[in-house]
């Protein structure tokens, strides 16, 4: 029962940032494009893998960085260069995880995209 709640409060945080947080969403409409563009061109399991990995990570790296934003206005709602810092550095591991992604939707899609034009 303990672990069903803790599943519960899991997917009540997921869903809160999904409401509240405006990157999620595009991350999320991003992603499901890409599983779209998957089933179009029947990717394979590796190119699934890797789409999966990325969305996981991109989606991760928003919900912590969400995470540590909500945490340090509470803890600190003032102005503080520390604390800018720190929001500047979670946004950039997002920044990361984002662009790391966007190349390997490109190595996994080019090739099926030119397939189209030649």
């Amino acid at each position: 029962m303990k672990l069903l709640r803790s599943f519960g409060f899991a997917l009540t945080g997921i869903g809160k940032a999904i409401k509240s947080e405006l990157n999620i969403k595009v991350q999320l409409v991003a992603g499901s494009g890409a599983i779209i563009l998957g089933f179009v061109f029947n990717i394979s399991s590796v190119e699934w893998l890797a789409i999966v990995l990325c969305m996981g990570a991109v989606l991760t790296a928003e919900l912590l960085n969400t995470a540590i934003e909500k945490l340090l206005n509470f803890i600190h709602p003032q102005h503080h260069p520390e604390v800018g810092a720190i929001k500047d550095i979670s946004a950039g591991a997002v920044l990361l995880a984002a662009t790391c992604s966007v190349v390997i939707a490109l190595i996994v899609f080019v090739p099926y995209l030119l397939k189209l034009w030649t």
